[in-house]
């Protein structure tokens, strides 16, 4: 059994904090891991194959909203390379500002199965509950890739989910699945 070092884990709260080279990067990672299956398609993507035409706008406005309070990007490095990153995001409404929301959880393909999903999952969970002070997470997760048992080995609990309501491509329907977890 390969034992690989643990992630090097860093978290950005302001956009002047992500350099343009960490930038590409991440539009580099969501671009690979879209195209090669991974359930991060933003609302503003076509569906794969997508470009980096197509992600740069789009991480550009989750960078431009990084702020302390309300919006947390959070990376993964392995040996000075992006492995993997998520957003975690408070809601400003504030019948829901108690909880947060994590998206576009992902790992680069080539660093899949060394943890670093885990790593940043137990890193958002921390980040969450002592800096922002939220007391519960919530995601929305893509039903048929087993990302629901990932989260259940890490706490989070199936809360629900709308059956056929993710349409991958033409017949291929997908459940979405809601999860939570208490901080």
């Amino acid at each position: 059994m390969t034992v690989y070092a643990a992630p090097t884990l860093l978290e950005f709260s302001r956009p002047g904090e992500v350099t343009p080279e960490l930038r590409e990067e991440l539009v580099s990672c969501w671009e690979t891991v879209a195209n090669a299956g991974g359930a991060v398609i933003a609302a503003e993507f076509p569906l794969p194959p997508v470009t980096a035409r197509d992600v740069g706008p789009v991480l550009a406005g989750l960078v431009g909203g990084l702020d302390p309070r309300y919006r947390r990007l959070l990376t993964a490095g392995v040996d000075g390379h992006l492995a993997g990153w998520l957003i975690l995001r408070r809601d400003a409404h504030p019948l829901v500002a108690h909880c947060g929301v994590v998206n576009h959880v992902q790992t680069h393909p080539r660093f899949r199965g060394r943890g670093i999903g885990a790593a940043l999952m137990n890193r958002v969970h921390d980040l969450a509950r002592e800096e922002m002070g939220l007391e519960r997470l919530r995601l929305a997760a893509r039903g048929g890739l087993g990302l629901e048992d990932f989260y259940r080995k890490l706490g989070w609990v199936e809360v629900g989910r709308f059956p056929g309501a993710l349409r991958v491509a033409p017949g291929d329907d997908r459940d979405e699945i809601l999860m939570s977890l208490t901080l």
